[in-house]
């Protein structure tokens, strides 16, 4: 265990966590359980300030939430699609769709193919797949 990871005592603010709370709470998420945050708490921690914090837990295989993260980086991927890159920069995204497919494992490879799958299609939006967890909880890729 980390130092960061053994001095997690909650969030000062959970509606607006750090990315220091938010990766220290990752690596033991149940000392403040999902079910006790925030209603809509992914939405609240999927926008620009966390999304890197978020692409990080995703891609460590041994991170206790992270399907929650990749779960945040569906949300963000298409919130930033179907608002044609308004709330989120493109150019954000697409590094970390790069990062993801040269080191990302299977989950995070599909994650970016499935967002590539997205940005070509954008009526292929389904609010409960991308925003409710369906795509992280039957991992799959778009045809």
């Amino acid at each position: 265990m980390s130092l960061q990871e053994s001095l997690f005592r909650g969030f000062a603010n959970p509606v607006d966590p750090s990315p220091v709370e938010l990766r220290a709470w990752a690596y033991q998420p149940d000392s403040v359980p999902l079910e006790s945050m925030p209603q809509d708490w992914d939405l609240l921690v999927s926008g620009d300030q966390l999304i890197t914090t978020m692409f990080d837990l995703a891609m460590d295989p041994s991170c206790p939430a992270r399907r929650f993260a990749l779960h945040c980086l569906y949300i963000y991927a298409s919130d930033g699609i179907r608002r044609k890159f308004r709330a989120h920069p493109k150019r954000r995204l697409v590094k970390l769709l790069k990062q993801a497919e040269r080191h990302g494992d299977e989950l995070m490879t599909t994650w970016a193919h499935n967002t590539r799958v997205l940005m070509a299609r954008p009526e292929l939006f389904d609010y409960h797949q991308w925003c409710e967890g369906g795509l992280v909880r039957q991992a799959r890729r778009l045809p």
